[in-house]
């Protein structure tokens, strides 16, 4: 199921790469064009709206690029003893993979939350085992397994 799951993550992570991308492109061609069609002040905003349109795609792509970068860091094959950065854990309150901040996958007839090691429920998640139990929004849960 594991693996299932990373593979879907890093389709959706290759989505946001190519749509940033697009963006950028289109972004880049706006300018362009109505560089071509304006004249004056207009031309100068027009352009520097299509800069900061391109810088934006730019650090989105970017991001996202990171991102999939250290998915490719998850070693499948590691059943990991504490709650870790590809860490596959399952609560009392439902189901988290630890890698990157991506929502909600269905998988499994399962709705596991992907989230980052950074995030408030990523944080806390970090280092306990199966059985410890950890508050999170005023209530006790307690970690059922870890893969």
């Amino acid at each position: 199921m594991k693996e299932t799951l990373l593979e879907k993550v890093k389709g959706l992570i290759e989505k946001r790469m190519n749509t940033s991308w697009e963006a950028m492109e289109a972004a880049k061609n706006s300018a362009n064009e109505e560089g071509k069609s304006s004249a004056g002040d207009k031309y100068e905003t027009a352009r520097a709206m299509g800069q900061i349109d391109r810088e934006m795609n730019g650090r989105m792509y970017e991001q996202a690029r990171q991102e999939r970068l250290l998915l490719e860091k998850i070693n499948l094959k590691e059943t990991p003893a504490t709650a870790t950065f590809g860490a596959l854990v399952e609560t009392s309150m439902g189901f988290f993979f630890i890698a990157v901040g991506a929502g909600i996958i269905e998988l499994n007839n399962k709705s596991i939350m992907v989230v980052s090691p950074q995030s408030p429920i990523g944080q806390i998640l970090l280092g306990k085992t199966s059985q410890d139990t950890f508050d999170f929004r005023g209530k006790t849960h307690r970690i059922i397994s870890i893969t």
